[in-house]
């Protein structure tokens, strides 16, 4: 909640045009706020959604947990390498800072072109049409396999029914707050946030403390629904873990805003994800304790799921409540910052001009707002499975491209090098890189569809650069 509270404050200070200067960023974060601006934002959809779809893939709870273990363990070895490349670049962008240092002005701005369609816009319809999941508790006809119109066109399928019509009014609704001012959009998001927080550790402590579960669900094994091997199904399975585990690397994005970045950037990013582990793990706990793997398979909503076998059905429906209104809080974070991203492009040359326009009353970005919202409305057609693996394959390119380029940075004479990453070099690099390689490998194999499009996406990014932006974008600051 600080983190987020903290992080939307800051961005109230976003320039007029009309002004003669730009309001230069202040050094004001430590360690607790920018560990809990990741906590905030790693804890979010993915957490609530994806392990129904674990459960049928992997069919077994040991399987399952692993699983959780290993995203951990991978996302931690890059907040590590994220965290010497946020202490040499102290400058906001992540991704788009690095790549475009390293590998030049065409791939920074692809970084940028992606995040607008996979790191914001997909997550923002994947986490509206979770949240009519949890509302479809109370109003069944809100599941998504209930759409009455659904157009499967052999490489990707469209669903469009009320689920898609709530998901596009929950995403229409923020865009708007956010048009219309920072501070009204921060005090939403402090209280989403909060919720969102409270509803996770009471659901633990509750769930295991009074919960009517049965250990034996750990021993049961359930029929796969997946035909593909183990080893290989581990690889697709991580997309959807990836998924939940993104947002390690938020503290990256604000590293100009944080005091002594260089010790402040690799204990927040190491403490906020080591959390967020924890917690992911007790979750997935309370998860199995509460159903079995057989009756999770598939289902979507499976904190409702849990909810109503551990505390009945009129505990059960507070739950599911509060668990659609703590995803919220993803949705609004994603509206609120993704445009800040599109902003700080356009104001080097790297992003439509659009972009960089600033509404003189309201003082936001409101057209890259408004942008963004109509993308995410239109991603709601599809299939909420399918936009986790769009955004998994996608954004594992990019951040297995940044990992990667500690191999060319560390050959700088001036490279400060953090021990953390040295210890052991290059191992924990090396292991980020080869996990996000066999992923993106086996994602092309087995969602061969999917991944065209993240791969479509990718090079359109390529080829807008060279067509309509190259000569206008400017390296970023270090």
């Amino acid at each position: 909640m600080q983190g987020h509270g903290i992080l939307l404050a800051n961005m109230s200070s976003v320039p007029d045009p009309n002004a003669g200067s730009s309001v230069s960023l202040v050094r004001q974060l430590g360690v607790m706020s920018a560990a809990a601006l990741v906590v905030s934002n790693m804890i979010g959809t993915g957490i609530f959604t994806t392990s129904g779809f674990l459960a049928g893939d992997l069919g077994s709870p040991g399987l399952v947990l692993e699983i959780w273990v290993l995203g951990a363990i991978v996302a931690l070895a890059g907040a590590f390498c994220y965290s010497e490349l946020g202490v040499n670049f102290p400058s906001s962008g992540g991704e788009y800072v690095y790549l475009t240092r390293a590998y030049g002005l065409t791939w920074g701005f692809m970084s940028g072109w992606v995040s607008f369609f996979a790191g914001f816009s997909a997550p923002i319809a994947a986490a509206s049409l979770a949240f009519t999941e949890y509302l479809a508790y109370f109003f069944p006809t809100l599941q998504q396999e209930n759409a009455p119109v659904v157009l499967d066109t052999g490489f990707l399928t469209v669903h469009l029914g009320p689920a898609q019509l709530v998901a596009a009014s929950v995403i229409t609704a923020f865009t708007i707050l956010n048009c219309v001012g920072l501070s009204r959009s921060a005090t939403v998001q402090n209280v989403l946030t909060a919720t969102k927080l409270a509803v996770v550790l009471v659901f633990i402590v509750f769930g295991l403390a009074v919960g009517t579960g049965d250990w034996s669900h750990f021993s049961q094994v359930t029929e796969r629904t997946s035909s593909t091997s183990l080893p290989s199904q581990v690889a697709i399975s991580l997309f959807w873990v990836y998924f939940g585990y993104s947002g390690w690397n938020a503290a990256t994005y604000i590293a100009e805003e944080l005091r002594q970045p260089h010790r402040t950037l690799p204990i927040a990013l190491a403490v906020g994800t080591a959390l967020v582990a924890l917690i992911y793990v007790g979750l997935n706990v309370v998860f199995i304790y509460g159903t079995d793997l057989g009756s999770m398979k598939g289902v979507v909503a499976v904190g409702s799921l849990a909810a109503s076998t551990l505390f009945g059905p009129e505990i059960s429906g507070i739950f599911s409540l509060l668990m659609a209104i703590a995803i919220l809080s993803t949705v609004n974070a994603m509206v609120t910052i993704g445009p800040r991203v599109y902003y700080a492009m356009a104001r080097n040359g790297a992003f439509f001009s659009f972009a960089k326009q600033v509404s003189p009353r309201f003082r936001t970005p409101m057209a890259a707002i408004v942008c963004q919202g109509v993308c995410s409305v239109l991603m709601t057609l599809t299939p909420f499975p399918q936009l986790v693996v769009y955004i998994g394959f996608s954004l594992t390119f990019f951040t297995v491209l940044a990992v990667a380029s500690l191999f060319l940075f560390r050959r700088q004479a001036t490279w400060q090098r953090l021990p953390v990453v040295s210890f052991a070099w290059p191992l924990i690099p090396l292991v980020f890189v080869l996990v996000g390689v066999w992923m993106i490998i086996y994602g092309i194999m087995l969602q061969p569809a999917v991944s065209a499009v993240a791969i479509f996406t990718i090079a359109a990014g390529a080829a807008v650069y060279h067509l309509a932006v190259k000569g206008r974008y400017t390296l970023p600051n270090a």
